[in-house]
Protein backbone atom coordinates (compact mmCIF):
# COMPACT_ATOMS: atom_id res chain seq x y z
CA UNK A 1 0.00 0.00 0.00
CA UNK A 2 2.79 2.25 0.68
CA UNK A 3 4.51 1.65 -2.31
CA UNK A 4 1.21 2.58 -4.14
CA UNK A 5 0.94 5.66 -2.55
CA UNK A 6 3.95 6.88 -3.08
CA UNK A 7 3.21 5.68 -7.34
CA UNK A 8 -0.05 8.27 -7.20
CA UNK A 9 1.90 10.97 -5.57
CA UNK A 10 4.47 10.53 -8.17
CA UNK A 11 1.99 10.45 -10.80
CA UNK A 12 -0.32 13.50 -9.36
CA UNK A 13 3.09 15.65 -9.34
CA UNK A 14 4.08 14.77 -12.60
CA UNK A 15 0.73 15.66 -14.09
CA UNK A 16 0.64 18.85 -12.26
CA UNK A 17 3.94 19.62 -13.95
CA UNK A 18 2.97 18.67 -17.36
CA UNK A 19 0.18 20.62 -16.77
CA UNK A 20 2.17 23.87 -15.91
CA UNK A 21 4.52 23.47 -18.64
CA UNK A 22 1.89 22.83 -21.09
CA UNK A 23 -0.04 26.19 -20.26
CA UNK A 24 3.83 28.49 -19.86
CA UNK A 25 4.00 26.82 -23.53
CA UNK A 26 0.49 27.81 -25.03
CA UNK A 27 1.16 31.32 -23.31
CA UNK A 28 4.38 31.68 -25.42
CA UNK A 29 2.84 30.85 -28.33
CA UNK A 30 0.10 32.79 -27.81
CA UNK A 31 2.39 35.94 -27.06
CA UNK A 32 4.50 34.79 -30.37
CA UNK A 33 1.41 34.58 -32.91
CA UNK A 34 -0.10 38.02 -31.76
CA UNK A 35 3.40 40.07 -32.10
CA UNK A 36 3.47 37.83 -36.04
CA UNK A 37 -0.02 38.76 -36.72
CA UNK A 38 0.10 42.56 -35.51
CA UNK A 39 3.43 43.17 -38.09
CA UNK A 40 2.14 40.87 -40.81
CA UNK A 41 -1.01 43.23 -41.27
CA UNK A 42 0.11 46.54 -39.52
CA UNK A 43 -2.12 46.66 -36.58
CA UNK A 44 -2.05 49.79 -34.43
CA UNK A 45 -2.63 47.07 -31.48
CA UNK A 46 -1.53 43.37 -30.21
CA UNK A 47 -4.75 41.17 -30.75
CA UNK A 48 -5.72 38.94 -29.01
CA UNK A 49 -4.66 35.24 -29.68
CA UNK A 50 -5.99 32.22 -27.79
CA UNK A 51 -4.98 28.71 -28.93
CA UNK A 52 -7.59 26.08 -27.66
CA UNK A 53 -7.62 22.71 -27.37
CA UNK A 54 -5.45 20.47 -24.41
CA UNK A 55 -2.84 19.77 -24.66
CA UNK A 56 -0.92 21.98 -26.69
CA UNK A 57 2.10 20.15 -26.24
CA UNK A 58 0.71 17.55 -27.99
CA UNK A 59 -0.40 19.59 -30.79
CA UNK A 60 2.64 21.34 -31.02
CA UNK A 61 4.09 18.06 -32.12
CA UNK A 62 1.87 17.42 -34.70
CA UNK A 63 2.18 20.22 -36.47
CA UNK A 64 -1.36 21.67 -36.47
CA UNK A 65 -3.14 22.70 -33.66
CA UNK A 66 -7.26 22.82 -33.54
CA UNK A 67 -8.39 26.03 -32.90
CA UNK A 68 -7.09 29.61 -33.09
CA UNK A 69 -9.45 32.28 -31.96
CA UNK A 70 -8.29 35.78 -32.91
CA UNK A 71 -9.92 38.90 -31.66
CA UNK A 72 -9.45 42.30 -33.46
CA UNK A 73 -10.16 45.81 -32.13
CA UNK A 74 -10.81 49.02 -34.49
CA UNK A 75 -9.25 47.25 -37.90
CA UNK A 76 -8.79 49.99 -40.60
CA UNK A 77 -10.31 47.78 -43.46
CA UNK A 78 -9.66 49.63 -47.04
CA UNK A 79 -12.71 50.84 -48.30
CA UNK A 80 -12.24 51.72 -51.92
CA UNK A 81 -10.71 55.10 -53.54
CA UNK A 82 -7.68 55.17 -50.88
CA UNK A 83 -10.21 55.27 -47.95
CA UNK A 84 -10.62 53.74 -44.83
CA UNK A 85 -13.62 52.01 -42.66
CA UNK A 86 -13.58 51.14 -39.02
CA UNK A 87 -14.19 47.73 -38.14
CA UNK A 88 -15.15 46.98 -34.36
CA UNK A 89 -14.68 43.71 -32.84
CA UNK A 90 -13.33 41.37 -35.44
CA UNK A 91 -13.38 38.31 -33.90
CA UNK A 92 -12.37 35.07 -36.25
CA UNK A 93 -12.28 30.92 -35.31
CA UNK A 94 -9.36 29.12 -37.13
CA UNK A 95 -9.29 26.04 -37.70
CA UNK A 96 -6.72 23.56 -38.86
CA UNK A 97 -3.79 26.00 -38.12
CA UNK A 98 -0.62 24.69 -39.56
CA UNK A 99 2.71 26.71 -38.79
CA UNK A 100 6.45 26.32 -38.67
CA UNK A 101 8.37 25.60 -35.88
CA UNK A 102 9.32 28.97 -34.66
CA UNK A 103 5.05 30.58 -35.56
CA UNK A 104 7.17 32.57 -38.28
CA UNK A 105 4.39 31.29 -40.52
CA UNK A 106 1.38 30.31 -39.59
CA UNK A 107 -2.29 28.88 -42.32
CA UNK A 108 -5.63 27.94 -40.83
CA UNK A 109 -7.06 25.37 -43.69
CA UNK A 110 -10.49 27.21 -42.44
CA UNK A 111 -12.24 30.50 -40.45
CA UNK A 112 -15.03 31.69 -39.17
CA UNK A 113 -16.10 34.72 -38.05
CA UNK A 114 -17.83 37.79 -36.95
CA UNK A 115 -17.33 41.91 -36.88
CA UNK A 116 -19.20 44.98 -36.50
CA UNK A 117 -19.27 48.18 -38.37
CA UNK A 118 -21.08 51.43 -36.43
CA UNK A 119 -23.93 52.93 -38.11
CA UNK A 120 -21.35 56.56 -37.96
CA UNK A 121 -18.82 54.17 -40.05
CA UNK A 122 -21.28 53.10 -42.58
CA UNK A 123 -22.98 57.00 -43.07
CA UNK A 124 -19.34 58.02 -44.96
CA UNK A 125 -20.08 55.68 -47.58
CA UNK A 126 -23.48 57.62 -47.86
CA UNK A 127 -24.85 60.80 -50.04
CA UNK A 128 -24.29 62.86 -47.05
CA UNK A 129 -23.86 65.72 -48.73
CA UNK A 130 -26.96 67.49 -50.59
CA UNK A 131 -27.80 65.74 -54.69
CA UNK A 132 -30.49 67.04 -56.76
CA UNK A 133 -33.07 64.89 -57.35
CA UNK A 134 -35.38 67.25 -59.20
CA UNK A 135 -34.93 70.68 -60.30
CA UNK A 136 -34.92 72.75 -57.66
CA UNK A 137 -34.64 70.00 -55.27
CA UNK A 138 -32.23 68.32 -53.29
CA UNK A 139 -32.12 65.16 -50.93
CA UNK A 140 -29.21 63.83 -48.73
CA UNK A 141 -28.63 60.97 -46.30
CA UNK A 142 -28.77 62.31 -42.84
CA UNK A 143 -28.79 59.40 -40.28
CA UNK A 144 -28.39 55.78 -40.11
CA UNK A 145 -30.13 53.27 -37.49
CA UNK A 146 -31.78 50.08 -36.78
CA UNK A 147 -34.71 49.43 -38.53
CA UNK A 148 -35.72 46.30 -36.55
CA UNK A 149 -36.05 43.21 -38.59
CA UNK A 150 -32.59 43.24 -40.03
CA UNK A 151 -33.29 46.67 -41.78
CA UNK A 152 -31.54 49.34 -42.00
CA UNK A 153 -33.70 53.06 -41.22
CA UNK A 154 -32.25 55.45 -43.61
CA UNK A 155 -33.00 58.80 -42.40
CA UNK A 156 -33.81 61.42 -44.98
CA UNK A 157 -33.84 65.70 -45.95
CA UNK A 158 -35.97 66.70 -48.11
CA UNK A 159 -35.16 70.07 -49.76
CA UNK A 160 -37.76 71.70 -51.82
CA UNK A 161 -39.39 75.22 -52.59
CA UNK A 162 -42.93 74.06 -52.40
CA UNK A 163 -42.40 72.13 -48.85
CA UNK A 164 -39.00 73.83 -47.77
CA UNK A 165 -36.73 71.67 -45.34
CA UNK A 166 -39.08 68.06 -44.46
CA UNK A 167 -37.16 65.18 -42.44
CA UNK A 168 -38.02 61.55 -43.06
CA UNK A 169 -37.19 57.87 -43.26
CA UNK A 170 -37.12 54.85 -45.04
CA UNK A 171 -36.62 51.21 -44.39
CA UNK A 172 -33.37 49.69 -46.31
CA UNK A 173 -31.97 46.08 -46.74
CA UNK A 174 -28.41 44.82 -46.36
CA UNK A 175 -26.21 42.62 -48.48
CA UNK A 176 -23.28 41.59 -49.48
CA UNK A 177 -21.91 41.43 -53.31
CA UNK A 178 -18.83 39.97 -53.44
CA UNK A 179 -16.14 42.21 -51.19
CA UNK A 180 -19.34 45.04 -50.98
CA UNK A 181 -22.16 45.93 -48.47
CA UNK A 182 -25.27 46.95 -50.33
CA UNK A 183 -28.07 49.20 -48.79
CA UNK A 184 -31.28 49.59 -51.37
CA UNK A 185 -33.97 51.19 -50.29
CA UNK A 186 -37.46 49.06 -49.76
CA UNK A 187 -40.12 51.13 -50.99
CA UNK A 188 -39.08 54.71 -51.85
CA UNK A 189 -40.50 58.11 -49.91
CA UNK A 190 -43.94 59.42 -51.02
CA UNK A 191 -43.12 63.37 -50.46
CA UNK A 192 -46.62 64.94 -51.16
CA UNK A 193 -46.37 67.56 -54.39
CA UNK A 194 -43.22 66.25 -55.31
CA UNK A 195 -42.62 64.69 -58.46
CA UNK A 196 -39.43 62.47 -58.06
CA UNK A 197 -38.17 59.99 -60.64
CA UNK A 198 -37.34 56.62 -58.80
CA UNK A 199 -33.67 56.26 -60.51
CA UNK A 200 -32.75 60.14 -59.13
CA UNK A 201 -34.10 58.71 -55.52
CA UNK A 202 -32.38 55.64 -55.49
CA UNK A 203 -28.84 57.78 -56.24
CA UNK A 204 -29.08 58.99 -52.84
CA UNK A 205 -30.89 56.29 -51.07
CA UNK A 206 -29.36 53.30 -52.04
CA UNK A 207 -25.45 53.11 -51.67
CA UNK A 208 -22.34 50.60 -51.58
CA UNK A 209 -19.20 49.81 -49.11
CA UNK A 210 -16.74 48.13 -50.57
CA UNK A 211 -14.73 46.37 -47.29
CA UNK A 212 -11.24 45.16 -49.02
CA UNK A 213 -7.91 44.21 -47.37
CA UNK A 214 -9.79 42.03 -44.39
CA UNK A 215 -6.79 40.03 -41.60
CA UNK A 216 -5.19 37.00 -43.57
CA UNK A 217 -7.72 36.83 -46.28
CA UNK A 218 -10.89 36.25 -45.22
CA UNK A 219 -14.05 37.05 -47.10
CA UNK A 220 -17.37 38.95 -46.31
CA UNK A 221 -20.32 36.63 -45.70
CA UNK A 222 -23.44 37.72 -44.47
CA UNK A 223 -24.23 40.81 -43.14
CA UNK A 224 -27.41 42.33 -41.23
CA UNK A 225 -28.67 45.27 -39.37
CA UNK A 226 -28.19 45.23 -35.38
CA UNK A 227 -28.76 47.94 -32.63
CA UNK A 228 -25.23 48.85 -32.69
CA UNK A 229 -24.24 48.75 -36.22
CA UNK A 230 -24.13 45.99 -39.05
CA UNK A 231 -23.22 42.71 -37.94
CA UNK A 232 -20.74 41.07 -40.22
CA UNK A 233 -19.74 37.21 -40.82
CA UNK A 234 -17.11 36.19 -42.42
CA UNK A 235 -15.20 33.63 -43.82
CA UNK A 236 -11.82 31.91 -45.40
CA UNK A 237 -9.61 29.33 -46.60
CA UNK A 238 -5.85 29.24 -46.47
CA UNK A 239 -6.04 32.06 -44.00
CA UNK A 240 -2.62 33.31 -43.05
CA UNK A 241 -2.31 34.18 -39.51
CA UNK A 242 1.62 35.48 -40.09
CA UNK A 243 4.20 34.62 -42.67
Amino acid sequence: MRALRILLIVVVILGGLFVAADRLAVNFAEGEVADRLRTSEGLAGTPEVSINGFPFLTQVAGGTLDDVEVGIQDYEAAAGDGERIRIDDLRAHMRGVEFSGDFGSATAASATGTATIAYDELLKASKSEPTQVAPGITARVVSLADGGNGKIKVGLEIDAPVIGTEQLSVLSTVGVKGDTVEVRTDSLPDVAGLNLAENAMRETTDFQQAIDDLPGGIQLDKVEAAPNGLEISVKGSNVRLAG
